[in-house]
């Protein structure tokens, strides 16, 4: 199985809402469910203030309606102002108060995507405002039609919206990031030809595509590799981050006790994997693991094993490699040892941070 069933969204329900997080920890699900019960908490409150303030000149029904109006209308502005900014500006902010000055993007955001958050998040404030003044003008004995109303729009609303957040943050945590990151996030300096080898491998041609990263300490390798495959978790696309001793392990057992029950997939069923830390680099002048070794041990030392050599033909790979000189000469020994698999030359590429 590589996609999450309606099955996998309840278990995950029941797994954050049973329990205390004081000793499993906190899943991003549950962080997202948290956040939005935050969000409609801030919708919320400040109706009741505003409510009072409001009621000495009007009736409830009206000082409900504006009171919730009000502070839905304040979150509608501070989330344009958190949205538009770096948007029209085309820069990260360096100032937590402002947008201004900072280095232009590495790789654009997925303005849709975080457009469609910042829609969430408001219907979420919206909702709280409502409940609030619903509440308050029921206890009050007012009029109730139009918030009613209201109300039963903004479920809708938060019910559809809800599942696809609640879906996509299930997609990150089945992917096993050591960290949560966006590619746009990335401001290592990179050359035009890497980005162009990046977006060759992001393109969605259905093609299993190879991308080997090199690279010193510190150099941002893990971070790119997590970004980029996080683009395509984000999509609801199967994702799985192993580091190379983790990987090596587990092409030895079986394929029935090699799937965790925590994941719906993983590393044989997935559709994309990052293969982390093969090869540390600068200025660690060994090669840890040598491509004809790893071959060796994706063969089991057996003369060859098709089971592992067909999952790496078919997904799509991203490989952490280390740094790489005319000494090493480790970029040819990959491609070469890819090769040897079954992939072809043009559905592979690299590049050098």
């Amino acid at each position: 199985m590589d996609r999450i069933t309606f099955k996998d969204i309840l278990k995950q329900l029941k797994a954050d809402l049973i329990g205390k997080d004081s000793y499993r920890g906190v899943t991003l699900t549950y962080s997202w469910l948290a956040n939005q019960f935050g969000h409609i908490s801030l919708g919320f409150i400040p109706t009741i203030i505003l409510f009072f303030i409001f009621k000495n000149n009007l009736d409830a029904e009206n000082a409900g309606i504006k009171a919730a109006t009000y502070v839905t209308l304040f979150w509608v502005c501070f989330e344009l102002y958190n949205f538009l900014g770096p948007l029209l500006l085309k820069k990260k902010s360096i100032s937590k108060l402002v947008y201004v000055s900072g280095s232009k993007y590495q790789f654009q955001p997925a303005w849709w995507n975080i457009a469609y958050d910042t829609f969430t998040d408001l219907c979420f404030f919206a909702f709280g405002a409502f409940l609030s003044a619903l509440i308050l003008v029921c206890f009050h004995k007012g009029d109730t039609s139009t918030l009613r109303a209201i109300l039963i729009s903004l479920s809708f609303s938060l019910v559809a919206n809800g599942r696809y957040w609640f879906l996509t943050k299930m997609y990150e945590q089945a992917a096993q990031f050591p960290f949560q990151y966006r590619l746009s996030q990335f401001d290592f300096p990179i050359s035009e030809t890497a980005k162009q080898s990046i977006l060759f491998w992001l393109a969605d041609n259905h093609k299993a595509k190879h991308l080997l990263i090199f690279g010193g300490v510190n150099c941002g390798k893990t971070s790119i590799s997590v970004g980029i495959a996080n683009e395509k978790a984000i999509k609801h696309q199967s994702v799985t981050y192993t580091t190379a001793t983790k990987l090596i392990s587990m092409f030895f057992t079986p394929p029935q006790t090699n799937q965790q029950n925590a994941y719906p997939w993983n590393w044989q069923n997935s559709s994309y994997l990052v293969v982390d830390d093969i090869n540390p680099g600068d200025p660690v002048k060994e090669v840890i693991i040598p491509a004809e070794y790893f071959l060796q041990l994706m063969d089991t030392y057996t003369s060859e094993n098709e089971a592992n050599r067909a999952v790496f033909r078919n997904t799509s790979v991203i490989w952490v490699l280390g740094s790489d000189d005319s000494e090493r000469n480790l970029q040819d020994d990959w491609k070469k040892m890819l090769h040897k698999i079954g992939i072809s030359k043009d559905h592979i590429c690299s590049v050098e941070l």
